[in-house]
């Protein structure tokens, strides 16, 4: 079991209506606020008008229009403009979870001299930011409990995990029925966003058998509550299971103790979805099946025998490798079955640029360190593979 150095300080504030707490809430941060989020969702369910009504008192500046897959350009210069020119007292963040990791980055810009992208490429640290609250709208991404976010700069094809200890979010509303109205698709990419949260956490060398029943438990619940999900979109208990899943996605709780992974599934669908916008979890249920067959060896394959035994009850007599066949198929055809597109021809991606993003991965992601270490020719097979 590894050291580890743990802090969560987010304030969890979970169920149904809590946001009428929120005016207490954002006046420990003060008056001036940065609402943000994305392309209009919250106004079709009421929430954005909601919003304004309980903040009738404080003065509100918007930042509106951020994409899935958030851009430094315009959005995270947009909202540091806007902090720093209106000495902004705390963001909050309404949306999913690309609008919160576009704040994130936003908060600590917004606090910094130079370029905010020396923070995100880590080339500078920050030594403050602005207060953030949220209020999520999608359960998948986890970062309402984490202190990361991924920011896109489309003219360079980098998408970068972004970690500060700054950025956790001070206070996050997390109220099921914000989801009910989320479609099909995004319910099932965030439910493959999650599980691969987990299984990049499940797959490493050192693990405990108190973190293994934790994930394998995440892993199961997703599934099952994701299918409910899909069959009754306002299916209440469903659809808080699955966020308070997601939920614990990425702050690490999920694996404390255990070694690292290195994140590989995430490391290739950063390049898939920098060079070609699509939606993050597809991208990761395409990839992720196809890096558990490129790694299966002697040395990882008992670690699928216990996936597939405790997640998918797969018989624990067989042959240990005909049992990682079966789960790594199994994981490949739940994705399909909840609608995920599985091959990357279908959302538009061909061999034209599998050796350049590669190439791309290999240099900027650090997969030599990895649970099993990928170089260049590793990933163009992966790649490859899941056209």
């Amino acid at each position: 079991m590894q050291n580890f150095d743990y802090r969560t300080p987010t304030r969890l504030i979970f169920g149904k209506g809590v946001i009428e707490k929120l005016p207490e809430v954002m006046d420990k941060f003060g008056k001036k606020i940065l609402l943000t989020y994305g392309g209009g969702s919250i106004k079709k369910i009421g929430l954005y008008d909601k919003v304004k009504e309980l903040l009738a008192d404080f003065e509100i500046f918007e930042l509106s229009g951020i994409q899935p897959n958030p851009k430094y350009d315009p959005s995270v210069l947009d909202g540091v403009k806007i902090c720093k020119e209106n000495d902004i007292d705390v963001i909050l963040a309404v949306g999913g979870g690309s609008v919160l990791d576009c704040s994130k980055a936003i908060a600590t810009g917004a606090k910094y001299d130079g370029d905010p992208w020396d923070l995100i490429s880590y080339k500078a640290f920050a030594k403050d930011s602005i207060p953030i609250v949220d209020i999520i709208t999608l359960a998948a991404t986890g970062s309402e409990y984490d202190c990361g976010g991924v920011i896109s700069r489309t003219e360079t094809n980098d998408k970068i995990g972004y970690m500060d200890s700054h950025n956790y979010p001070m206070v996050s509303f997390l109220d099921p029925t914000y989801t009910f109205t989320v479609s099909k698709k995004q319910t099932a990419a965030g439910c493959a966003d999650a599980m691969n949260h987990i299984m990049e956490q499940y797959f490493c060398e050192d693990s405990t058998l108190l973190n293994d029943g934790f994930m394998e438990a995440g892993l199961k619940s997703l599934m099952a509550n994701t299918v409910k999900c899909l069959e009754n979109p306002e299916d209440y208990t469903a659809r808080a299971e699955m966020m308070l899943t997601c939920t614990y996605g990425c702050n690490g709780i999920y694996s404390l103790g255990n070694s690292q992974s290195g994140w590989p599934c995430h490391a290739i669908e950063h390049a898939l979805s920098a060079y070609y916008d699509i939606t993050h979890g597809e991208g990761l249920a395409i990839i992720t099946p196809r890096w558990m067959k490129h790694i299966l060896s002697e040395k990882t394959v008992d670690r699928f025998v216990k996936y597939g035994v405790n997640v998918f009850g797969i018989d624990s007599t067989l042959d240990k490798f005909e049992i990682a066949d079966k789960a790594i198929f199994q994981t490949y055809k739940f994705f399909e079955s909840i609608g995920i597109p599985m091959h990357l021809k279908e959302v538009g991606i061909d061999e034209s640029r599998i050796v350049e993003m590669a190439h791309h991965i290999a240099v900027n992601e650090g997969l030599e360190n990895a649970w099993v270490p990928l170089n260049e020719n590793d990933l163009i097979k992966i790649l490859t593979d899941s056209l």
